[in-house]
């Protein structure tokens, strides 16, 4: 694959109500062009990515069990820490976040804990992804089992999760949850706002020494998303209606307009993507109970299994409006919230100012993804016929 470097963006037009993509009138489109880089090899599976000071990109890739820093320039990747349980070493290494003074917060999920990593690369301190003691209240002023997962970290040392749990004995999962910031240096946890959760199948199975939860979300069904920005601003973003609501420490400070959508209808291709998507890079998390001690397991991708057949499923008639795992907050804190659209078609992205005015609708080249943002670029993934992923650095402005 060869890349010219040119400039990345075309300003194209000014979409209607009636337009392509279904948005109110007077959003201007722009198309993405070529990237101004792409390196040459191959990851199973890019998860977590950020930009370091220098310009050298980390990249955790959990189903090739790999931390790297990839130098575009050089067109050269080396390795960080290595495959392991013990000091410097992870197992499945599946998001990394910045943190004050250049360093990461590394998600080992095969350990089950969060590390952080200097900004000489070198491994410090970790914490256990699953804290306290399982039992009811889990959350913020509660006494049980939180489990954090960052999702987003801010310029204060913030990191920002939505914790999982809040089951209630002999009662399904909650229908909503909290998005919480964590201050790791005090340990005080904020709930910054609130989002509606997607609708579950649960299935048990055991008897009461020894019981297994499976939970499966029903396929599509519409749900809040939300992302976290360095400035410390969450963007949530509403499924019904669909719109984008910004909250800081103060609370909310800026809501968009409704946004107006035509929703895709799901066929056949729809949900075999669906499945693959699950079945490929599924996050799994384990609860297991024996002889009244309860442990946690989590990892990426799968889980070995035979893949399920679409039969299997309970499949609405069309998608909701965007895709609640993939939305962004930029360094210059606009928010990225991405469509549904059918198999095939280029991927869409909504963008959203700090006042909440939906000021753009950005169309990306066809079977990309976004993966990542830096201080000037975006990153892109591209997936080939092998499901190999493969790095693109687009400029994000012209």
């Amino acid at each position: 694959m060869k890349l010219k470097r040119c400039t990345s963006w075309a300003l194209l037009g000014v979409l209607t109500a009636l337009g392509s993509v279904g948005v109110e009138a007077q959003v201007p489109e722009r198309h993405i062009s070529e990237a101004d880089a792409a390196f040459p090899e191959a990851f199973s599976m890019i998860s977590g990515l950020r930009e370091l000071a220098d310009g050298r990109v980390m990249i955790a890739d959990p189903l090739g069990q790999t931390l790297v820093v990839v130098d575009f320039e050089a067109g050269i990747a080396d390795t960080i820490g290595r495959v392991g349980g013990g000091p410097g070493e992870y197992k499945q290494p599946d998001g990394v976040f910045p943190l004050p003074g250049d360093s990461t917060l590394l998600v080992d999920l095969g350990n089950g804990r969060l590390t952080v990593i200097g900004p000489d690369l070198t491994f410090g301190e970790t914490t256990p992804i699953a804290q306290g003691e399982p039992g009811p209240g889990a959350g913020p002023g509660g006494g049980g089992m939180m489990i954090v997962l960052p999702r987003a970290t801010d310029s204060r040392g913030g990191v920002y999760f939505q914790p999982m749990g809040g089951f209630r004995p002999g009662g399904g999962p909650p229908d909503s949850a909290a998005v919480v910031r964590w201050d790791r240096g005090t340990g005080a946890m904020d709930t910054v706002a609130m989002v509606k959760l997607r609708d579950m199948d649960v299935q048990t199975s055991g008897g009461a020494r020894e019981r297994s939860v499976m939970i499966r979300p029903k396929p599509y069904s519409p749900r809040d998303g939300w992302a976290a920005g360095w400035n410390g601003m969450v963007a949530a973003v509403r499924s019904n209606p669909y719109y984008l609501e910004w909250f800081g420490r103060a609370g909310a400070s800026a809501r968009s307009p409704d946004v107006v959508f035509t929703p895709v209808r799901i066929r056949q291709a729809d949900k075999e993507e669906y499945i693959d998507r699950a079945s490929a890079g599924g996050l799994m998390i384990q609860m297991t109970m024996h002889n009244g001690v309860r442990r946690m397991g989590f990892s990426r991708g799968g889980g070995g299994g035979p893949r399920p057949d679409t039969d299997g499923y309970d499949w609405p008639d069309t998608k909701p409006a965007f895709d609640s795992d993939r939305i962004w907050v930029t360094p210059e804190g606009d928010a990225w919230v991405t469509r549904f659209v059918s198999v095939g078609a280029a991927p869409i992205i909504d963008v959203f100012d700090a006042d909440g005015r939906h000021k753009e609708v950005l169309i990306l080249p066809k079977g990309r993804r976004v993966v990542g943002f830096g201080a000037q670029h975006v990153y892109l993934s591209a997936s080939d016929e092998f499901d190999l992923q493969w790095l693109e650095r687009y400029r994000r402005t012209t």
